[in-house]
């Protein structure tokens, strides 16, 4: 699995930088970034499902490889 954001329907509300900032993080030009592109312990893969739910733009998903 990996994470994915659609760039173009993120809106920069930064819930996923704020609230999972081991997997988030804003970029030089302060665009989100995916530090983690495949979580691989429960607790990032936990972190990834929360961030995709509470996107409110729902940029975020999680894609099945």
């Amino acid at each position: 699995m990996r994470i994915v954001i659609d760039l173009d329907r993120c809106h920069l509300a930064g819930e996923c930088v704020y609230n999972h900032p081991a997997l988030f993080a804003f970029g030089d030009d302060d665009q989100p970034r995916v530090l983690v592109e495949r979580p691989d312990t429960p607790a990032q893969l936990l972190s990834a499902r929360q961030a995709a739910d509470v996107c409110p733009s729902g940029a975020i998903a999680l894609v099945e490889d």
